[in-house]
């Protein structure tokens, strides 16, 4: 009978790291190669063949058509700079110069992974579309309050931001945790 308990405890704790185990690497997408850079989360590996079963099965769930960090490296960001969960209920300014890259977008998804529906079908900012200061900085605004310019719309759930950078400088491309990117800082909450 002991055995049986053991055998039994070993199988709940078995199935019980596993399921951890999935969810940080594939469903939170805390991969084995995952570096930060501010809220900003990537992975080396995203994109390469070097990507293991986890990278790929995160890329698959999360409906991320990687390219090879070559032509793009893709930064995730679930939380702001000062590592609070994004909340639909709060405003938020994404505050930066252009990243180095030769194009760039700022893309907001749902927790379901989709583009948030909105009534103006806006959904991301990019290189081509900011409007900047006279300094060349960028401030963006994302929530679900209307703004006039710069304004990626949110519904008041939670969501996350995509930030792609295509054909990266080799500054990025080398040191992908040391990256200029703009700041999230949280405004209001209603």
């Amino acid at each position: 009978m002991k055995f049986g308990l053991k055998l039994a405890a070993a199988l709940v704790a078995g199935i019980a790291l596993g399921l951890f185990a999935t969810w940080a690497t594939v469903i939170r997408g805390a991969g084995p190669n995952a570096l930060s850079d501010g809220p900003w989360r990537t992975s080396l590996t995203t994109g390469s063949a070097k990507s293991g079963p986890y990278t790929r099965a995160s890329v698959a769930m999360h409906g991320l058509l990687a390219l090879n960090r070559d032509e793009t490296i893709y930064y995730t960001a679930t939380t702001d700079s000062s590592g609070a969960a994004l909340d639909g209920t709060c405003a938020y300014d994404i505050v930066g110069h252009d990243p180095d890259a030769r194009w760039w977008s700022i893309t907001a998804y749902g927790s379901d992974d989709y583009l948030i529906p909105n009534p103006v079908d806006r959904y991301s900012i990019s290189k081509n579309s900011v409007i900047r200061a006279a300094d060349g900085s960028f401030s963006a605004s994302v929530g679900s309050a209307a703004h006039v310019q710069n304004w990626i719309p949110t519904s008041r759930a939670p969501f996350s931001l995509t930030l792609r950078l295509y054909n990266p400088g080799t500054s990025v491309q080398s040191e992908p945790a040391q990256a200029s990117l703009p700041v999230i800082v949280k405004g209001s909450c209603s």
